[in-house]
């Protein structure tokens, strides 16, 4: 019931921020970098403002917009000309591809650095991981896009400066594509990455080093095991709790990080896109794009619920003894 009382509250204010911004769609049209690439007359802008309903009152138009998304409708863009829904979902896979491919390897990296640091705490391997991934934690991900952006791009020329894959380019194989989309993904699957790096390192440290100091694990020292088995076989097996919820927890945040990285390296997802909108006060585009991010953010936190529930039935018993 929570959750679908928070989609409404955010389905009232997708409505309503964008009404909030000066002007409206048909007062001017400009580019991305800002210039005015067509003006309206009064009479052509009070047409358009009729034609697509937005000289009604606030209240009926609102009505309007909720009708039309019980029945999955987004609206139609005033800019693109073409159904929001299509326009989302072609850039949608670019913005999903970023977050999922940041999600893995900063739980993969962050859980194995982490369990290095917990085995070697309060020694120089601990002191010298922790003090590198606190130092990461703080640098958000666009500024450190943009880091990676001048260096490794606009300084060295070893990656693409924009874009998610050569344009009008002949490929060979569906291989050769597949590399051509990973080649330019991946300063911005870096960015991201590391900036989730140190919050994943920090929660697999804490985590085994409480696993660490079990009883069972000080006997398996003691009968001298393998380093590698102890700590990937036994210690992190039972720390993967909190990792596992945390995953899930990061698909939603993320979200918000690839937004503003794609407008960094001008990559064509839903960041890039809410960008463009914005510019020129497309309504029911910026609508449809929070929307579809709210829900991703929703979904998330619901299956972290699910998981962590499902991973410790203890959560859901203290829920029910409470709840009755």
């Amino acid at each position: 019931m929570e959750y679908l009382f928070t989609i409404w509250v955010i389905v009232t204010l997708n409505f309503l921020l964008p009404r909030a911004m000066p002007g409206d769609p048909f007062l001017y049209m400009s580019a991305d970098e800002g210039q005015e690439v067509a003006r309206f007359s009064e009479e052509q802008r009070q047409y358009y403002l009729e034609y697509y309903g937005l000289d009604r009152p606030v209240a009926a138009q609102y009505l309007s917009y909720l009708s039309d998304l019980l029945r999955g409708n987004l609206g139609y863009s005033l800019y693109y000309n073409e159904p929001v829904s299509t326009i989302i979902l072609r850039r949608l896979p670019w913005t999903t591809f970023l977050v999922i491919a940041a999600v893995l390897l900063s739980t993969v990296f962050g859980t194995i650095l982490g369990s290095i640091s917990a085995w070697y705490r309060e020694k120089w391997p601990d002191k010298f991981l922790f003090f590198c991934m606190i130092l990461l934690s703080e640098v958000p991900a666009f500024l450190l896009g943009l880091v990676l952006l001048f260096t490794f791009a606009a300084g060295w020329g070893l990656f693409p400066l924009s874009g998610a894959i050569t344009h009008f380019a002949n490929y060979s194989s569906w291989w050769e594509k597949l590399l051509d989309i990973l080649y330019h993904a991946f300063l911005p699957v870096m960015a991201l990455t590391i900036a989730r790096l140190g919050g994943m390192y920090l929660l697999a440290r804490n985590s085994m080093t409480t696993v660490l100091e079990k009883d069972y694990l000080r006997t398996a020292r003691a009968k001298g095991l393998p380093q590698k088995r102890i700590i990937f076989r036994h210690a992190l097996r039972n720390a993967m709790l909190p990792i596992v919820t945390r995953v899930f927890l990061s698909l939603g945040s993320l979200v918000g990080g690839a937004i503003l990285v794609e407008n960094v390296f001008a990559y064509p997802g839903l960041g890039h896109l809410m960008r463009e909108a914005v510019m020129v006060h497309d309504y029911p585009l910026v609508q449809g794009i929070f929307l579809v991010v709210t829900i991703c953010v929703l979904l998330a936190n619901f299956l972290a619920d699910l998981v962590y529930r499902k991973l410790d039935p203890r959560i859901g018993d203290y829920s029910g003894i409470h709840g009755g």
